[in-house]
C-alpha cells in the first residue's frame, strides 16, 4: 500500500523588518485534488517589487496551471487543477526602493479522495497457505483502514490473523515516505510510515520533538539549522523490517550579524565589513546613500578609490584616499533565494580644519568698529584663537576689541583708535586632526574717487536727468549714495539732490526754462564724501506749445461719451484748458466744448443712440494751442425700457405692478371727474359727508382751492424769471461761423 506524504510548513518569523507590512487575505486553505483556489496578497507601503515563491523556494511565473496578476500594492495568485504535489506553504514577498524585504505566508493543504487500487475480488487460496489479502487504499491525508469479517471488525492481531498498514500476513513492511530534500527554516513536519529512527541517536519524544499516529509521524518544533541532516525510518513486523534514509536539509533567512559604524581620517584608508549568515549562503552588495550607487563583490569605482571583495559571508569594502564627499550612509544587502535582510552604517570623516572666506582684507577708520570674521569647518570641532604681533587677544578681549565665538565662527571685533591698531592680525583653529592660521589685514578707508562721465539726458523746461559713471575707488568702505550739486549760472548757491541709494542716475526738477545751469557730482561713503566730478553745463528748454493730447480709455454712460485724457508734455506751462469739438459723422456743424487742464476726463452728453461721432481734441497753454488729436467713437443702440425695467422681475412681480398702475390710473381718473365735472366715486363721498347741493353750472370757491391744493401748480418762479446755472457752455458753429452758445449740464 503506498501513501501519499505531506510536509507543512509553519511561519518561523525571519528576515529585515522594513516599512512596508505585507499580508495575504487566507492564512490556511485546504484544496482537493483537482479543484481551483486564488490567494490575494497586500502590501502597505511602496513596494517596487511583488513576487510569490512556491513551496520550493523558486520564485513563480505564470504557466498553465499558474496565473499571476499584479495591480501596485496588490497580487492576485491563482493555482488552476490543484495537484498533490502542490501542497506546502506559498510566500509573497515585496520590497521597497531602499532594498527593504517583508513578506507573509499562506499554507495550503491538499485532500485526495479515498481511492482503491488493484482490489480483486474474489480471492482464492489453498488451505493451509499463507493468504495475503491487499487492500490498496490512497487519499491525502493518510487514510485509516479498517477489517472487518463477517461484519465484525478485526480490531488486534489473533492467531491466524495478522494485520499490517499495507496487508495481511505474508510480506515484509514497505516503506512509502516523503523525502523532503531541502527545506527552509520554517519547515515543521516530517512523515513516516512508523518508529522514525535519526541515525545513530534514536529520538525520544519530548517538546520538540512529537511522535503521533502510532509512531508515524514526527513533528520537529522550532526547528533550528542545526536539526538538517540524515534521518532514518525504520519499520518492522514479525514477516521482517526495513529502513530508509533521507536527508532533511534547513534554509535559514539571511541574517546580518556585524556591521558597524566606521570612523576615517581625511586622506587615509576606510575599510567597512559587513558579515552575515544563512542557508544557503546570502550574496553581500553596498549601496551608498549619497548618490545611490551599488557595489557587489568585485566591484571597483571609475576612480579606484573604492573597492569591495567578498568570501565566506563576509564582504569588505575598502576606501583608499577618503575624501570628505564619502561622508555619509552606506547599505549592506544580504540576499538569498528564500529572502533578504538589509542594515545601515555611517562613515565619519574627520578632517583638520578649513576656512571657509577668502575674505580677508577689511577697511575702517579711527572711531569705527569693525567685525572682522574668521569662520572654519573641521571635524571634530577647533578651538579658535586670535594673534596681533605674535601676542595672543584674549578671549574676553582687551581695550578696543573683542572676541565673539560660536560654532565653526570667531568674530573679532575692533574699534581703531590710532594707527598703530591697522595692520595684520592672525586666526589660528586646532583640532586633534591639524592646525590651520589665517592672516587678515584691517586697512585704513579713504573717501571714494570722483565719479566722472557726466552726461545730461532728457532735458525739458523744467526737468534734466543727469547720468554719470560710478568712481574707480570706494575708498574701501562701500559707497552709499552720491550727491549731485546744481546751480544756475547766475547764481552763487548750490542746491543738492542725493541718489536714490548706489543709482548713478539722478532727476532734477523744478527748473527754470530757458535757463543755463551748472551741475557736479561726489560719491559718499561712511568715511565721507569724496571729491566732485568735472563740473558740466546744459541749457533747459524754453516755453513752447503743448504736445498734441493723448486720449486713453473710453466708455459710454447712457446717453453720456467719457474720454480719459492722458497728462502729455505741456512745454513748460500748465495746460489752461483742452478744447473740444465733436459732430455726429452725417453732419457738417462742430459743437465745441471746453474742458479745464486740470481735469483727466472729457465727458460729452446728451449724444445720439446708434450714432459714430469725430472728436478733435486740442491742449492750449500760455504759449499757444497743441496740434490736434482725432478720435472717432459710435454710441450704441436705444435700449429696450420695457426690457430694462422688467428684466429682473419675476411674472408675480409683473402682475402686481401692472394692478398697481391700474388702481392709480383709476383714481386719477375719479379725481379728474371730481374736479371738473362733479361727478365720480369722490363726488358721491363728499354729497353723503357734506349734505352739499349740486349746482349744474357753478364752482364753488372751496372746489377751487381743492383743485389748486391738489394740482399745485406753481405759475412762476418767486421773482418771475426762470434762473439757469451752467456748469459749462456749448458754443454751436454755423455755416456762417457766427457763434451761438447754450447751456449744458456737466454732470455724468
Amino acid at each position: 500500500m503506498i501513501r501519499t506524504v505531506l510536509c507543512f510548513l509553519g511561519l518561523l518569523v525571519g528576515g529585515s523588518q522594513g516599512v512596508l507590512q505585507v499580508s495575504i487575505s487566507l492564512k490556511k486553505v485546504e484544496l482537493s485534488v483537482g479543484e481551483s483556489k486564488f490567494f490575494t496578497c497586500t502590501v502597505i507601503g511602496e513596494p517596487v517589487s511583488l513576487d510569490w515563491y512556491n513551496p520550493q523556494g523558486e520564485r513563480m511565473v505564470p504557466s498553465q496551471r499558474v496565473a499571476l496578476h499584479n495591480e501596485g500594492v496588490r497580487s492576485r495568485l491563482t493555482l488552476y487543477n490543484a495537484k498533490i504535489e502542490d501542497a506546502g506553504i506559498y510566500r509573497c514577498q515585496a520590497n521597497d526602493a531602499q532594498g527593504h524585504t517583508q513578506e507573509a505566508t499562506v499554507v495550503l493543504e491538499i485532500y485526495q479522495k479515498l481511492t482503491f487500487r488493484d482490489v480483486r475480488s474474489p480471492q482464492e487460496f489453498r488451505q493451509g497457505d499463507v493468504a495475503e489479502v491487499v487492500c490498496d487504499v490512497t487519499s491525502s491525508p493518510v487514510p485509516v483502514v479498517s477489517w472487518f469479517y463477517n461484519n465484525v471488525e478485526i480490531i488486534e492481531d489473533t492467531e491466524n490473523i495478522l494485520i499490517t498498514s499495507s496487508s495481511i500476513v505474508g510480506l515484509p513492511p514497505r516503506l512509502e515516505l516523503f523525502n523532503p530534500g531541502e527545506w527552509t527554516k520554517l519547515a515543521e513536519l516530517l512523515w513516516c510510515e512508523i518508529e522514525p529512527q535519526p541515525k545513530g541517536v534514536q529520538l525520544q519524544e519530548s517538546e520538540r520533538y512529537v511522535m503521533r499516529a502510532r509512531g508515524t509521524t514526527l513533528t520537529v518544533r522550532n526547528i533550528q539549522q542545526d536539526d538538517g541532516g540524515s534521518y532514518t525510518c525504520k519499520a518492522s513486523n514479525k514477516a521482517g523490517e526495513v529502513e530508509h534514509e533521507l536527508f532533511l536539509k534547513v534554509f535559514v533567512q539571511p541574517h546580518i550579524t556585524k556591521l558597524r559604524n566606521v570612523t576615517a581620517v581625511e586622506g587615509s584608508a576606510a575599510m567597512i565589513s559587513c558579515k552575515a549568515e544563512g542557508e544557503p549562503l546570502p550574496e553581500i552588495s553596498w549601496r551608498r546613500a549619497s548618490d545611490g550607487h551599488s557595489f557587489s563583490d568585485g566591484d571597483q569605482s571609475p576612480d579606484g578609490r573604492v573597492e569591495v571583495r567578498g568570501r565566506y559571508g563576509e564582504s569588505m569594502l575598502t576606501i583608499v584616499g577618503v575624501k570628505l564627499s564619502d561622508w555619509g550612509r552606506f547599505d549592506c544587502e544580504a540576499l538569498s533565494r528564500i529572502g533578504g535582510h538589509q542594515k545601515s552604517m555611517f562613515l565619519d570623516i574627520e578632517y583638520a580644519p578649513k576656512f571657509q572666506t577668502n575674505h580677508t582684507i577689511f577697511f575702517s577708520w579711527e572711531g569705527n568698529p569693525v567685525n572682522i570674521s574668521c569662520d572654519v569647518m573641521s571635524n571634530p570641532p577647533a578651538t579658535m584663537l586670535w594673534r596681533r604681533e605674535k601676542l595672543t587677544i584674549p578671549t574676553e578681549g582687551a581695550g578696543n576689541m573683542r572676541v565673539h565665538s560660536a560654532p565653526g565662527r570667531s568674530l573679532l571685533e575692533v574699534t581703531p583708535m590710532s594707527d598703530r591698531d591697522f595692520g595684520r592680525y592672525n586666526c589660528t583653529a586646532r583640532n586633534n586632526i591639524g592646525m590651520r592660521f589665517q592672516e587678515f589685514i584691517l586697512a585704513q578707508a579713504d573717501v571714494p574717487s570722483n565719479p566722472y562721465s557726466v552726461r545730461l539726458s532728457s532735458v525739458a523746461q523744467r526737468v534734466a536727468t543727469v547720468t554719470f559713471t560710478k568712481p574707480d575707488s570706494h575708498g574701501g568702505v562701500p559707497i552709499s549714495h552720491y550727491l549731485v550739486k546744481y546751480k544756475d549760472i547766475s547764481s552763487q548757491d548750490w542746491k543738492d539732490v542725493k541718489s536714490q541709494g548706489t543709482q548713478t542716475v539722478v532727476l532734477l526738477t523744478n527748473l527754470e526754462p530757458n535757463t543755463t545751469y551748472e551741475v557736479r557730482v561726489a560719491a559718499v561713503n561712511g568715511k565721507g564724501q569724496g571729491e566732485f566730478s568735472r563740473t558740466e553745463s546744459f541749457q533747459t528748454l524754453p516755453i513752447r506749445e503743448p504736445s498734441p493730447p493723448s486720449v486713453q480709455g473710453q466708455r459710454g454712460v447712457g446717453k453720456a461719451y467719457r474720454l480719459g485724457l492722458v497728462k502729455q508734455d505741456d512745454g513748460g506751462m500748465p495746460i489752461l484748458e483742452y478744447i473740444v469739438k465733436y459732430k455726429t459723422d452725417k453732419e457738417e456743424q462742430w459743437m465745441t466744448k471746453l474742458v479745464p487742464g486740470v481735469n483727466d476726463f472729457v465727458l460729452l452728453q446728451p449724444l445720439q443712440w446708434n450714432t459714430q461721432y469725430e472728436v478733435e481734441i486740442t491742449a492750449r497753454n500760455v504759449k499757444g494751442l497743441s496740434e490736434p488729436t482725432f478720435v472717432k467713437f459710435s454710441m450704441p443702440q436705444k435700449p429696450d425700457i420695457t426690457d430694462s425695467l422688467f428684466s429682473g422681475l419675476g411674472l408675480g412681480a409683473v402682475v402686481g405692478l401692472g394692478l398697481a398702475g391700474l388702481l392709480l390710473l383709476l383714481v386719477l381718473v375719479d379725481v379728474s371727474c371730481f374736479f371738473l365735472r362733479q361727478c365720480g366715486m369722490l363726488m358721491c363721498i363728499t354729497r353723503k359727508l357734506c349734505s352739499k347741493k349740486t349746482a349744474t353750472g357753478g364752482k364753488s370757491k372751496e372746489l377751487e382751492e381743492g383743485k389748486a391744493a391738489y394740482l399745485k401748480l406753481p405759475l412762476k418762479e418767486e421773482n418771475g424769471k426762470e434762473t439757469l446755472k451752467p456748469d459749462t457752455i456749448e458754443i454751436k458753429v454755423h455755416g456762417d461761423n457766427s457763434l451761438h452758445m447754450t447751456h449744458e449740464d456737466s454732470k455724468a
